[in-house]
């Protein structure tokens, strides 16, 4: 695909909501993006994007607390969520986070599919496992990016994503998992492949 003709050639930030009242209408298949805090979600999408600082990368855990919306050229749409599982954060926000972001994946039609961040030394957290098990009755399309795998030794890597295509396989045999690095460039080409044929199958459909 042309990078003129891409969905990710033209990203830009479109909404955030606080509250899913405050959701942008459902005109538009929308691409979501969760992950623990701090493991890489901000750094990814703007690799994806091929731009430095399209979503906010912080130094502070829990610091994204809206669901942010982002335009892809018009052929869809690039959803943020808040980071999960960061213990700092009080409960009280805590738990206005899982109910708005709750509320998102649980009712949003457009959604194309999820995309999940995992750290590739630190996969399958407790809270990925909630997550993935949460979003299994859905039966939504569902990527697994093992995020900073340039930390890791060829080996390592290898033995990562054979064990996370395993796991996947186990709950959601249409699952898919990539080695991901916003350092080195390690799979950016292959997942916005990947995620630009969800966009264009979601328009087709």
């Amino acid at each position: 695909m042309s990078e003129s003709s891409s969905a990710f050639s033209r990203v830009e930030f479109l909404i955030s909501a606080g509250i899913t009242g405050g959701l942008p209408p459902q005109d538009a298949p929308e691409l979501a993006f969760a992950g623990r805090s701090n493991v890489g979600k901000s750094s990814a999408i703007n690799a994806l994007a091929n731009r430095r600082r399209l979503a906010f990368v912080s130094k502070t855990p829990g610091r994204t607390q809206t669901i942010n919306f982002f335009d892809l050229a018009g052929q869809g749409r690039l959803v943020d969520l808040p980071g999960y599982g960061y213990a700092r954060v009080p409960q009280a926000v805590r738990a206005e986070w899982d109910q708005l972001v709750g509320g998102y994946l649980g009712t949003r039609s457009a959604l194309a599919g999820i995309v999940v961040l995992m750290d590739a030394r630190r996969p399958f957290t407790e809270h990925d496992e909630h997550l993935l098990e949460w979003l299994r009755p859905a039966g939504r399309r569902l990527l697994v990016l093992l995020s900073k795998c340039d930390k890791l030794s060829r080996n390592e890597r290898d033995a990562a994503l054979r064990g996370a295509r395993a796991r996947l396989g186990s709950r959601d045999p249409g699952a898919q998992a990539l080695l991901f690095s916003s350092h080195s460039g390690e799979g950016v080409e292959a997942a916005r492949t990947l995620l630009e044929g969800w966009l264009r199958a979601e328009r087709e459909a």
